[in-house]
């Protein structure tokens, strides 16, 4: 089986130790393991990988690594814990290449996942819900099923639902015969393709001038990156798997210091301001809240932040209170390592909301999550926006960007490679491609109908 959390699967300080741990351990006799090494690093794009550390690779690599070394073992089945979740759609390609490969050789695969994009491409479909089997049967019947979909927290596929919204029915999964069934139909959508601009911002609450970053081993990870960001703007970081978007993050709240240029916050060097004054005005959320979580109940996480600023008691209470609602957490004595993911990276918002910050920073806050669980995480990031605060949210999920963000900004190699309005943003495939994503797919969708639409509804 291969752990969502992939990482936790690898401890070897060498690819090929990787891959021989579980094969001497399951007593494969040693004149054979070279072999089995050789073909299971093959099996998934990694030949030639042999002396490297695994710490130094890529995300879709690590995850190829831990599916080459249970392959190397020959199991007859193979069970995925949703293998893509924290990987850009470069890495995700990689990583379902890889077991495409692996069925057409006879290898049964299990895979839990969230993307009903993976699971179109399944035998078999199943869908859990409290516990029960709620359907099972072929994918194009069970997506197809919106209300089904909904009520077993699966965001359907963006086709399903328009079909669904028209009053068609058996809709195909493919984008392209779907727009062939529209338009035979006369149904084009009547969208606007006047480029979305950019809301009124604001007076610029951060500026970057010529920001760059150098990490210990001389990695350039930041080069001439300038920025404003506007007082309750609602920003999405995207690009791809190493382009820049946390290192450029840490440095909004002073996590990182520049090596070169500087960042202000209203005027202020973000360099000289005292750790305490920036947690209260730009917050930070991990993208794994567990890195973030310590204390033994809910409570106590959330009072963390006020007390250590030195606030009293009653204020600590208040803003403790203040923030629980606002997430819409009510555990209050709970252990925060009991919760459920979603509410685990609720508790994380609210432990920095209790702080009052003007920015959130948010890095991968749907990641893991289901359709319903990422549904409620956004509502809240929409209220928050709403009531006036800046949020920047790190993501590589493409509806997420369409629906509820007001700008992009797109990182590559570090630098800047695009900041503006979203439909524009969407309507350049040279630009999706950068960010190493495809458009939502009801853009998609729309593309081929003659515009560019950024959701369903």
């Amino acid at each position: 089986m291969v752990f969502q959390d992939f990482e936790a699967q690898l401890f070897s300080t060498d690819v090929t130790q990787e891959i021989v741990f579980g094969l001497e351990h399951t007593g494969v006799a040693p004149d054979q393991i070279p072999e089995r090494v050789t073909r299971a690093l093959a099996a998934v794009g990694l030949a030639g990988f042999e002396g490297r550390d695994p710490t130094t690779l890529s995300g879709g690599e690590k995850q190829r690594l831990a599916i080459a070394g249970l392959l190397a073992l020959r199991p007859p089945i193979m069970v995925l814990d949703e293998p893509t979740t924290d990987l850009d759609p470069t890495g995700r390609a990689e990583v379902f290449d890889v077991l495409g490969r692996l069925r057409a050789e006879g290898l049964s695969l299990v895979l839990i996942e969230h993307d009903t994009a993976a699971a179109a491409a399944a035998d078999l479909l199943v869908l859990l819900r409290d516990g029960r089997i709620a359907a099972s049967g072929a994918p194009a019947r069970l997506l197809a099923d919106v209300d089904a979909c909904l009520a077993a927290g699966v965001r359907p596929p963006d086709v399903c639902r328009v079909f669904a919204m028209l009053g068609l029915v058996e809709p195909p999964l493919d984008v392209t015969a779907a727009a062939e069934r529209l338009r035979a139909r006369g149904l084009v959508p009547r969208v606007s393709d006047e480029p979305v601009s950019r809301p009124a911002a604001g007076s610029a609450i951060i500026e970057m001038r010529g920001l760059g970053h150098r990490y210990p081993d001389g990695r350039r990870a930041l080069a001439d990156v300038s920025l404003d960001i506007g007082r309750g703007e609602f920003i999405a970081l995207v690009g791809p798997n190493g382009s820049g978007k946390t290192t450029l993050a840490k440095h909004l709240n002073g996590l990182l210091a520049p090596t070169e240029g500087r960042v202000t916050l209203e005027g202020s060097d973000v360099a000289g301001l005292p750790l305490e004054t920036l947690a209260q005005r730009v917050g930070y959320v991990f993208q794994d809240p567990d890195h973030q979580l310590f204390a033994a109940t809910v409570a106590e996480e959330v009072a963390f932040g006020p007390q250590n600023v030195g606030l009293p008691a009653a204020e600590v209470e208040a803003r403790v209170a203040e923030a629980l609602a606002a997430v819409e957490l009510h555990e209050r004595d709970a252990d925060p390592f009991l919760l459920d993911k979603g509410a685990r990276q609720r508790l994380a918002v609210a432990a920095i909301l209790a702080l009052r910050p003007d920015v959130l920073v948010l890095d991968e806050p749907t990641t893991g999550l289901d359709f319903r669980e990422q549904e409620r995480m956004l509502d809240l990031l929409d209220r928050l926006h709403a009531a006036g605060r800046t949020v920047i949210i790190i993501t590589h999920t493409p509806w997420v960007i369409a629906e509820h963000a007001r700008r992009v900004v797109l990182l590559k190699g570090g630098r800047i490679r695009y900041d503006g309005p979203l439909r524009p943003f969407f309507a350049d495939e040279g630009l999706a491609a950068e960010a190493a994503f495809r458009p939502p797919e009801v853009t998609r969708l729309g593309r081929l109908l003659g515009c560019t639409p950024l959701s369903v509804a």
